[in-house]
């Protein structure tokens, strides 16, 4: 596996993606990661793999779409899979999520809890998934709260949480009670300045990503997460592949209907039950097909 920037102790992206791998090791299976620090990393890291025969190569993020595009072009006998991107070649597996579809629940959660009705995203890098996030989340606020307002920072990236931290005091400073992250690393700021908050008697949340980051920063501060679970989807691919079943050439699309994202259970511990049943019914909405979440693409 071959991170992308944001490292393999992300608690967020990387992380799951790593955990997932790791339940496969052992009864022959070896598993290993290479951390880029750039996206310099990328092709170097991948062609190291290869080089080494692993039998698969996952590419964790939308951003090395394009090197891992070039990588399995040169090594069309290698398999490789990737997350968060689709790259179209017949020894590549792809998987995506329908981030939005969980966003839309998680803005349902901070558009019924707001009790300043002003409302904040921190999002990474300005991205097809990132956006997905975004709109989804904004759709489910204003879904059951058209008076909140929605503050928006995208801070170019997912690996400073120095940048997060600034962008959620700001927010904070501003009235904003309730802050979504979709950045990776970056959002480890925003939790490290709703703790400060906390600790000094104001109530603020941050409503996590990817993971479950409650188990990672407590319930004082984290209210729900959007979970995406990289962790199933590698879990997934990977199997197929040590049991010659890889389905090279094609993509997944993993959506609340799939189990691919969602809020955990963990989201009762401060979510009221009554909120909880109205998520519940959006849910069953979009699966059905009545709601349609806004995308990017």
């Amino acid at each position: 596996m071959v991170t992308d920037i944001g490292g393999v102790n992300d608690k967020s992206f990387n992380q799951s993606a790593w955990e997932g791998l790791k339940k496969l090791e052992g009864n022959g299976v070896t598993v290993k990661y290479l951390q880029s620090k750039s996206d310099a990393d990328y092709i170097p890291n991948m062609n190291t793999f290869v080089k080494d025969n692993y039998d698969l190569v996952w590419g964790i993020g939308f951003l090395m779409g394009d090197q891992l595009k070039t990588v399995a072009t040169q090594n069309p006998n290698s398999k490789f899979a990737i997350i968060d991107n689709v790259v179209d070649a017949k020894n590549v597996e792809s998987v995506t999520f329908a981030e939005n579809e969980g966003s839309f629940l998680a803005g349902v959660v901070a558009g019924l809890m707001t009790k300043t009705n002003k409302i904040g995203f921190v999002g990474g890098v300005d991205i097809p998934v990132i956006k997905r996030f975004d709109l989804g989340f904004e759709a489910g606020v204003k879904a059951v709260n058209p008076n909140a307002t929605i503050t928006k920072n995208y801070t170019g990236a997912f690996d400073k949480p120095d940048l997060g931290k600034a962008a959620a005091a700001t927010m904070y400073n501003a009235g904003v009670d309730i802050i979504f992250h979709a950045s990776g690393a970056t959002g480890n700021g925003v939790f490290n300045e709703a703790k400060d908050r906390v600790k000094a008697g104001k109530k603020v949340w941050v409503i996590g990503v990817d993971k479950d980051q409650s188990l990672e920063y407590g319930d004082d501060v984290t209210l729900t997460s959007m979970v995406k679970r990289v962790d199933e989807a590698v879990i997934r691919v990977t199997k197929d592949v040590i049991n010659g079943q890889f389905k090279g050439g094609t993509t997944q699309v993993l959506g609340l209907k799939e189990d691919g994202v969602g809020l955990p259970d963990t989201s009762k511990k401060n979510v009221p039950a009554d909120i909880l049943a109205k998520v519940d019914d959006y849910k069953k909405k979009i699966i059905s097909g009545e709601i349609k979440v806004p995308t990017a693409q």
